[in-house]
């Protein structure tokens, strides 16, 4: 008889299996095999929240196939992912196989290699009942929450709604910017800037005033530039004052789960789901050019920032032999990690560094895979390697009182900016190059001009800012991210705007619902606290029951005054305004937010019940039929394009209409593989494409 190994999914399987020797077999679950009863609430709430766990109804044949191996092997092994929901699927497979809860049939691999394998196999232990318990309380929670205050919206809003424990503090986050922009009145402000060459040089750098009469100007308006500006008139200008300074500019962190979601929207335009499925596939293993399946990954749900002794001593040798002895850092570094986080695991990074993107993009991965391992393993080694230095220059300018300043560097050394450096949310100012200048050098004014500025509105939450916030709050935890914004955007409470999240109407008027009537629920300290708490019963510091039975006392009393101080009422969704008229009665159509998302209907309902999907147009042309290319999704939410004669006319594609018209045939060119891609023409038998990077033409 041979040992039997269970893991979540048939990828993992695979790998897990070819460095196992054959005394094992390895089978997945398939995530979860009982959960909740999603009829009804599921939770005793009279017996200590006892939880009613049922089989999963289309999981019966696997649980019998399951239950039959483990009945035959000599040894069951449990090999969930290391996290709480790891060990809550463990724990679920031990009670329906009989299991011995103080067996050491618990192992978890922090990478799927040879050596993390071999480490777990050697290292069993029992199922951890506090992160059992911790992965039960938030289950409960989110349950309680759910099916008790979903009912409630259906009441006073309409049916479809769901309210939940973090994606309600996610949609006032969202709704909070909103009120934030709204709110915002814009300011007039000037500056005045300046271009300046030295002498002997036929580059101006650039520099602005900084102070006047050795005080900040208050530059508000036109007149108050020009004031400056008039003594600047037939002015000298001269150095006043350089300095000059070396920066050190060290390298990021190795990537946790939030960090990573925001490096891959900034960098790669993915979004947060896309990114951890991709994850995902890495940790689990892939099919590596005469390596067979190799976990390319450690586990990709952390927020530590931990890095294991064998794994830097394996980028430095790799670093060495790259770059040199001069890119290794003179000492180890250690970055810190945020005092909320958990530190079961490492920080995400490449389990081998030899493992190079290049060898993977060969290996004919997924362009997703090889884009986000290359990022992975970029961010890591860099991570290692030594400071970037830049020999930076300030200069002061004088001239009739007035003082420009102005600032550039040149690099020194590049450090890990030879390898890698990391994205920004806003652009960075560009580099300033400075001559070689000393005090008291005479400069010539090629430029001074004021410049009106108005003050701008804080920005709209992107995905990769809202998880940040998440993880600056404490709302959450890495395992969460993903599905919360997933979920506020599946019940249309937020919508896209290109990459900015905008509260619907919908999502509006929920919000101050549960403002009003549930305000600890969508409170950020609140929820954060929580999170805390959560973490608490995994130490064991805390008891799971006693934790459910302090926020529910409190959440059924806010409930149940919610219910009589709304008795009878109803909250309407207020219709969003087109220009669009009725083509059955004339009157006004207006865009109505449904349980399937946006949809336009007639401003007569009920008299008139006439309704219509949105059509979002392109501007191009259908290059089959010449009707218009309408914006679409899938079933799945995913943006196509499509004519809008469709089924008569089939044609679809994922590449992005553009302006610009085939000199071969005149239709429509679309814009294939982002800003480096091709212009191509989907016209049958023209063949037209070209470089968006070229300079002639490619026919």
């Amino acid at each position: 008889m041979s040992d039997l190994v269970i893991v979540e999914s048939p990828h993992k399987a695979k790998t897990v299996k070819r460095y196992l020797s054959g005394d094992y077999e390895v089978v997945a679950s398939m995530c979860h095999l009982r959960d909740l009863p999603k009829s009804k609430l599921g939770v005793d709430l009279e017996n200590d929240f006892a939880p009613q766990y049922i089989n999963i109804k289309d999981k019966e044949s696997l649980i019998k196939d399951i239950k039959k191996k483990a009945k035959q092997a000599d040894h069951v092994y449990l090999a969930g992912d290391p996290d709480r929901e790891g060990e809550a699927i463990s724990w679920h497979l031990a009670q329906l196989l009989g299991l011995d809860l103080n067996d050491r049939n618990r192992v978890t691999f922090n990478e799927i290699t040879k050596s993390g394998i071999d480490a777990g196999m050697k290292a069993p232990r029992t199922i951890d009942l506090n992160l059992v318990n911790a992965q039960q309380a938030r289950r409960i929670l989110d349950r309680i929450v759910g099916y008790k205050l979903s009912p409630f919206l259906w009441r006073k809003i309409r049916r479809g709604l769901s309210a939940g424990r973090v994606q309600s503090v996610a949609v006032k986050m969202i709704c909070d910017r909103e009120d934030e922009i709204r709110a915002f009145v814009s300011q007039e402000y000037w500056s005045i800037d300046g271009k300046f060459l030295a002498e002997g040089s036929d580059k101006p750098f650039s520099a602005k005033v900084d102070t006047v009469d050795g005080a900040k100007p208050e530059l508000k308006t036109k007149a108050d530039a020009d004031a400056v500006l008039s003594r600047l008139e037939g002015a000298q200008f001269v150095i006043d004052k350089v300095r000059k300074s070396i920066r050190k500019k060290n390298p990021a962190a190795p990537f946790t789960t939030s960090t990573l979601q925001q490096e891959a929207s900034r960098r790669l335009g993915f979004q947060g789901r896309r990114t951890m499925k991709a994850a995902q596939e890495l940790y689990e293993g892939l099919e590596i050019n005469g390596m067979g399946a190799t976990g390319l990954i450690t586990y990709m749900r952390t927020d530590s920032l931990r890095i294991s002794d064998e794994a830097r001593a394996a980028a430095y040798e790799f670093i060495k032999n790259k770059y040199g002895e001069a890119y290794i850092p003179d000492k180890p570094r250690i970055y810190k990690t945020k005092g909320n986080a958990q530190d079961a695991h490492e920080a995400i990074r490449p389990t081998n560094p030899e493992i190079t993107p290049e060898l993977v993009k060969k290996s004919g991965v997924t362009s997703d895979q090889y884009k986000l391992y290359k990022i992975i393993w970029e961010r890591f080694i860099a991570s290692q390697m030594a400071n970037c230095l830049m020999d930076t220059m300030s200069v002061d300018i004088g001239a009739n009182g007035v003082m420009f300043k102005a600032t550039g560097y040149s690099v020194k050394f590049d450090g890990f900016t030879v390898l890698y450096e990391e994205s920004k949310d806003e652009e960075e100012e560009k580099k300033n190059v400075l001559p070689a200048i000393t005090k008291g050098d005479r400069l010539t004014a090629a430029e001074i001009a004021g410049n009106q500025h108005f003050t701008q509105p804080p920005p709209r939450y992107t995905e990769a800012t809202l998880v940040k916030a998440f993880e600056e709050t404490g709302i959450g935890r890495p395992s969460t991210y993903v599905t919360t914004v997933t979920t506020i955007l599946n019940r249309n409470y937020v919508e896209r705007d290109g990459k900015q999240l905008r509260p619907t109407s919908l999502g509006e008027v929920t919000n101050q619902l549960m403002k009003e009537h549930f305000d600890k629920i969508v409170d950020i300290k609140f929820t954060a606290n929580m999170e805390s708490d959560l973490d608490k019963i995994e130490s064991g510091e805390t008891d799971w029951v006693k934790t459910l039975k302090e926020f529910y006392a409190d959440f059924d009393g806010e409930l149940t005054k919610a219910e009589e101080d709304m008795e009878g009422k109803r909250v309407k969704v207020p219709d969003e305004a087109t220009d669009e008229v009725c083509e059955l009665c004339g009157k006004p159509m207006v865009i109505k937010i449904g349980r399937y998302g946006k949809f336009m209907a007639c401003s007569g309902f009920p008299d008139c019940t006439n309704t219509r999907r949105i059509v979002q147009e392109t501007g191009g042309d259908c290059p089959f039929c010449g009707k218009r290319v309408l914006l679409k999704k899938s079933k799945k939410g995913k943006k196509y394009y499509g004519c809008e004669n469709n089924p008569e006319c089939s044609f679809m594609t994922w590449d992005i209409p553009t302006e610009e018209k085939c000199p071969k045939c005149q239709s429509t060119l679309f814009q294939k593989g982002g800003k480096s891609g091709i212009l191509i023409c989907h016209k049958p038998d023209c063949g037209y494409q070209r470089s968006l990077s070229a300079d002639s033409e490619d026919k």
